[in-house]
C-alpha cells in the first residue's frame, strides 16, 4: 500500500504511536588506486570505459586476484571499529543480472566477512549511543548507468542507458550495523551522526577520500517501525545510495512518517528497496527486496581463502593513526575548552578546520573567533558550508597573526578575508593591493586625533570632567576619518593623553 506524500503522519505524532528501528550500511570505496582483482587504475572522473581490462569486465578466461592491500585497509577499518578480524575467511559469488555488472555477478563475501561483531560510540545530546557493527566485509563495487533523457535521470522515462565500467572493481567495504533500536525521536539524528562519526574515521584511516558527492561514500538506510508496547517489528525498507549526511537524516525522518501513515491506514509496509530525492527530501518504490536466497551465493571458486596471520593484524594495529575520539579528547585538553564548545565547534563543521588553523600557527580561540564568526556567517550568506568557502586554514591563521601582530584590526581583517574568498589573492597580496594596513604612522593618529577633538568640543569636555566613556564618540571619529585602518586602542590612548 503507497501513501501519497500529502497523508504522512506528523514525526512527532509517529513518534508517539511507533518506536523506530533502524540499520545502516555503510559502502565505502578503498583508496587504493587499483582495482579489487586486477591492476587497472581508479582515478575518478576518467574518460568513460577508459580504465577497464578482461579482468573487471569479465571477460572469458580472465580471472581474479586479490589486492592485498585492500585486505590491510579493511583489516585497518576493522580493527578501528572494535571489530573481531577472522583468521580464515572468503569471497562468494553473488548472483545477479544487471547492465552494470559485465560478469552477471559480483565478488563479495557473504556467510564468512572478514572482520565482525564490533561497535562505535557517538554522542548525542550529551549522551554515549553505541552502535553495534555486524560486519565488515569487502567486495568489488559495480559499474555504472547513466540514463538519458527522461525528467528524473532515472531509467523511467529515459531515451535510452549507457554504462560506464570504470567503476566495476573498484575495492569496496561495506559496514553493515545491528539493529538500532531506543532511539526514538532522536533516531533520524543518529543516523546522521553515526555516518558523520564514521566517515571521519575513515578519513582518519587514510584508507578512502569518502567524499559523497562523488559516491566513494554511500549509505543505504533501513526502517521499519513497531507499534510501541508490541514488541513486534514491522518490515523494513532500504533506501539505497543516500549521498549526504542530511539526506541520511531526512530519508529516516521521511520514512518513519510515510510508515506511520500506511499502519494508520490499515496498510502493509511491503519489503523493498526505496530511491531518496534530494529536491524534495522524499523516498519512492524501487523494487521487492531480495533475500539472500535470491542471490544464489556460493564460494568463489577462482579465489584462494584469505587467512591474515596474527603476526599481520597486530603489526596493521600498530600502525593505526590516532583516531577522532582519541584526537578529539586531546585537542579539547589542549585548547582548554568545555565540550560544549567542542561540540558546537562539530556541529558548526568546523572543527577540522580549527584545528588545522591552530595547526598553522593561530591560537584555538583565534582560530575558533574566525571561523565560527566571520566565516560561518559568510558560509550561511552564501548557501553552502564551511568546506565549500575558498579560503585555507593557513591563509586564516596568516589574518589572525597580522591582527596579533598589529598590522591588522578586526575590521579590516574582515575586509581582507572578504577579498581572499574573493579570489584576489593571499592575505598578505590582499593587504599590498588594497592598501588595507593599519595607520600605524604615530605623527599621522595623532593628527587625526587632534582633528576629531577640535570638531566634537562638547564631547571632549566632558573627557576633560572625568566621564571616560564619552571618548567612543571620538575613537570612533578617527575611525571614520582613517576608513577603519587606525588602531583603535592606540586612538583611544591618544585621546586621554591629549583631555586628561
Amino acid at each position: 500500500m503507497t501513501t501519497p506524500t500529502d497523508t504522512l503522519v506528523p514525526f512527532a505524532v509517529a513518534i508517539e504511536r511507533y518506536e523506530p528501528l533502524m540499520g545502516l550500511e555503510t559502502h565505502v570505496e578503498l583508496g587504493t588506486r587499483t582495482k579489487m582483482f586486477c591492476g587497472c587504475i581508479t582515478t575518478f572522473g576518467a574518460e568513460p570505459n577508459s580504465q577497464v581490462c578482461p579482468v573487471c569486465l569479465g571477460l572469458p578466461g580472465s580471472l581474479p586476484v586479490v589486492n592485498r592491500m585492500a585486505i590491510e585497509y579493511a583489516i585497518r577499518i576493522g580493527l578501528a571499529l572494535n571489530c573481531s578480524i577472522a583468521t580464515w575467511c572468503r569471497f562468494a559469488r553473488k548472483n545477479y543480472f544487471y547492465p552494470d555488472m559485465p560478469k552477471n555477478f559480483q565478488i563479495s563475501q557473504y556467510d564468512e566477512p572478514l572482520c565482525t561483531d564490533g561497535w562505535l560510540d557517538i554522542q548525542v545530546e550529551g549522551a554515549t549511543i553505541r552502535v553495534g557493527i555486524e560486519r565488515v566485509h569487502l567486495e568489488e563495487d559495480t559499474g555504472k548507468s547513466l540514463h538519458v533523457g527522461g525528467a528524473t535521470g532515472r531509467i523511467h522515462g529515459a531515451d535510452y542507458s549507457l554504462v560506464d565500467y570504470n567503476r566495476a572493481g573498484i575495492p569496496l567495504v561495506e559496514i553493515v550495523t545491528k539493529p538500532i533500536e531506543g532511539t526514538g525521536a532522536n533516531a533520524p539524528e543518529v543516523a546522521r551522526i553515526y555516518v558523520t562519526e564514521l566517515r571521519d574515521l575513515l578519513r582518519s584511516l587514510r584508507v578512502s577520500d569518502v567524499r559523497m558527492e562523488e559516491g566513494s561514500l554511500r549509505c543505504d538506510v533501513n526502517t521499519s517501525l513497531s507499534p510501541r508496547g508490541s514488541g513486534v517489528w514491522g518490515t523494513r525498507t532500504e533506501t539505497k545510495n543516500v549521498n549526504s549526511l542530511r539526506s541520511v537524516e531526512r530519508a529516516v525522518r521521511f520514512e518513519i512518517e510515510r510508515q506511520a501513515a500506511v499502519l494508520d491506514a490499515g496498510g502493509r509496509v511491503i519489503l523493498q528497496t526505496r530511491h531518496f530525492h534530494e529536491d524534495a527530501g522524499t523516498t519512492t518504490s524501487g523494487r521487492s527486496k531480495e533475500e539472500a536466497q535470491d542471490y544464489r551465493y556460493f564460494p568463489e571458486p577462482d579465489l584462494v581463502p584469505v587467512a591474515p596471520s596474527r603476526e599481520w593484524v597486530e603489526q596493521v594495529r600498530a600502525e593505526l593513526p590516532e583516531l577522532p575520539a582519541a584526537r578529539w579528547t586531546r585537542l579539547q585538553a589542549e585548547w582548554a575548552l568545555s565540550e560544549g564548545d567542542m561540540t558546537a565547534l562539530r556541529n558548526a563543521g568546523a572543527f577540522e578546520k580549527v584545528a588545522e588553523t591552530v595547526a598553522a600557527g593561530a591560537s584555538p580561540s583565534d582560530a575558533r573567533k574566525w571561523w565560527l564568526g566571520e566565516l560561518a556567517r559568510r558560509a550561511n550568506e552564501a548557501g553552502t558550508d564551511l568546506a565549500g568557502l575558498s579560503i585555507k586554514p593557513a591563509e586564516v591563521a596568516r589574518v589572525a597573526e597580522l591582527v596579533v601582530q598589529g598590522a591588522l584590526n578586526d575590521q579590516l581583517a574582515r575586509q581582507v578575508l572578504d577579498r581572499v574568498l574573493a579570489g584576489e589573492g593571499t592575505p598578505d597580496e590582499v593587504v599590498a593591493a588594497r592598501g588595507l594596513a593599519v595607520v600605524s604612522d604615530e605623527g599621522a593618529l595623532t593628527a587625526a586625533v587632534e582633528a576629531a577633538i577640535a570638531a566634537n568640543p562638547d564631547v571632549a569636555a566632558k573627557i576633560r570632567d572625568g566621564k571616560l566613556a564619552a571618548a567612543g564618540v571620538l575613537v570612533g571619529a578617527v575611525m571614520k576619518a582613517t576608513r577603519g585602518k587606525a588602531d583603535g586602542t592606540r586612538v583611544r590612548e591618544l585621546i586621554l593623553e591629549h583631555l586628561t
